[in-house]
């Protein structure tokens, strides 16, 4: 995989932070022998320092599991994960915990609540990855408290109390302290407000978006709420059955989505015209043939090419008959034989 572009300016200076490179996921079925549900399957992208990502799809589409295996929670069937030069993934997931790099990843999960030890006030709970994942001492794991429940908004009265005695937003507080102490460099947030009411949400969203920028974190945001994903992060790809069928950044993705899965999310949103219905059965993902378009049951624009051939990543500027394509930040790419074209830059808007 070329690690340089000439044509982008910030690949040429900058090293991704992490590269996947054609991660697969499979799960045996039970009671059937050979058969496979493809949960992952040929994904790879790069992530730059200080870049987000938004993670988007609909339920089912493997997003939780891409994240399980960023995360070194689960181990890939193939396929790398190389963060910061290492590949994750030939470390097993069981000793995933003793590395160095285990304290470089953090997760900020969807339930603050559940994912909180009760028997643990708010200062263990953030001091525990100090001293576990850190290596600090009982003083410096303190203090390093201290500074990150500054840094979320904590307030010092609250550290002393359990879980039960906290409100939500003071739990997803805790939640992102604790992803913090061990000073990460990459940040994944599992739909992180899922959770809150929606008046805490909007404080929590941007709490998390100030900490990215001050802090220099790349972060992978998974979200269903394709207005929040739009707002707070710099790219965003798109899931469909295990595979990514549009990448590319945040802005140009929502104003010109490109792939018909895109365009249908995209109409979702209040106030982005008329919504766009999806008709058929979904593809089962168990065994699914490679030779077509797993979304032509769904497409509305199907033609007989996708029942022959199945599409792959490919820059909109480019024939959709080109192999696999390494995701990059700044190219819009769309896994469709018959993608929207986007407008010219000085075309008049229809």
């Amino acid at each position: 995989m070329p690690q340089t572009d000439p044509h982008h300016p910030m690949l040429a200076t900058v090293r991704p932070l992490l590269q996947v490179e054609r991660l697969h996921k499979r799960f045996p079925v039970s009671g059937r022998r050979g058969s496979f549900l493809h949960a992952v399957d040929d994904v790879s992208f790069d992530l730059a320092p200080g870049e987000s990502l938004g993670l988007v799809g609909e339920s089912g589409c493997g997003k939780s599991t891409l994240v399980r295996l960023l995360t070194r929670l689960l181990d890939p069937t193939e396929g790398r994960i190389v963060f910061e030069g290492q590949d994750l993934a030939a470390l097993p997931a069981r000793s995933f915990a003793r590395t160095p790099q285990r304290a470089a990843i953090q997760m900020v999960f969807q339930d603050p609540t559940d994912s909180l030890n009760p028997r643990y006030t708010a200062r263990d709970t953030i001091a525990e990855p100090c001293r576990l994942l850190a290596g600090m001492d009982a003083g410096a794991a303190q203090a390093r408290v201290d500074e990150v429940a500054a840094q979320v908004g904590l307030p010092g009265e609250l550290l002393s109390r359990y879980p039960h005695q906290l409100s939500g937003g003071q739990k997803a507080r805790v939640g992102i302290a604790r992803a913090l102490a061990p000073k990460p460099r990459l940040l994944i947030l599992d739909e992180p407000t899922a959770a809150l009411d929606v008046s805490v949400q909007a404080v929590v969203l941007q709490l998390l978006d100030r900490l990215r920028r001050e802090l220099g974190l790349s972060t992978i945001f998974v979200s269903h709420d394709l207005n929040v994903v739009r707002l707070l992060t710099d790219r965003v790809a798109v899931m469909y059955l295990g595979r990514m069928v549009e990448v590319g950044a945040s802005a140009e993705v929502f104003a010109h989505p490109a792939h018909p899965y895109t365009r249908a999310l995209v109409s979702a949103i209040p106030g982005q015209g008329p919504r766009v219905r999806l008709e058929g059965e979904i593809t089962s993902p168990i065994d699914p043939p490679h030779e077509v378009c797993r979304f032509q049951s769904r497409c509305p624009s199907a033609q007989d090419r996708c029942l022959r051939e199945g599409p792959q990543l490919h820059p909109l500027a480019a024939a959709s008959s080109i192999g696999q394509a390494e995701i990059l930040p700044g190219v819009h790419q769309v896994a469709c034989h018959f993608p929207r074209a986007i407008p010219a830059v000085n075309a008049p808007m229809p």
